[in-house]
């Protein structure tokens, strides 16, 4: 995991997101990243689809005007913003909310990577309480 942060966009998995990201329109590829997360969480949601997931949950959250991250890291994300205004759905909000319990199950390899990192849990949480405020 090449993370530098407990940040939405800390992590080199998400920033290459934000690439893919770029490259999209719509809330298609923000719905099939947490998509991938929902059917990895099955079995066991590894770290880079949470990555992806927690990347993608942050932009629902800047869309709504309640991001929790807005740094250097997070340009790509607000210049598609600029370009993608929209209100998400509530069912996209609802499956982010869904999302984000796999995150922190025990099923969920981000759990024991951040474990004894409450910074991380916290960012998380702060998501999940700006995302279900709407």
């Amino acid at each position: 995991m090449g993370a530098w942060s407990h940040e939405p966009f800390g992590n080199d998995t998400a920033c290459d997101w934000a690439y893919e990201l770029e490259e999209s329109s719509g809330f298609s590829f923000i719905e099939s990243t947490l998509d991938k997360a929902i059917a990895e969480a099955n079995d066991y949601l590894e770290s880079t689809e949470g990555e992806e997931a927690v990347a993608a949950i942050e932009v629902i959250a800047k869309l709504m005007d309640k991001g929790t991250q807005s740094d250097s890291y997070t340009e790509s994300v607000e210049l598609w913003i600029s370009k993608n205004k929209q209100t998400p759905s509530p069912e996209l909000v609802d499956k982010a909310l869904k999302v984000i319990e796999l995150l922190l199950s025990e099923n969920s390899e981000l759990v024991e990577l951040w474990e004894g990192q409450e910074e991380w849990f916290e960012s998380v949480n702060k998501l999940k309480l700006a995302i279900s405020a709407s």
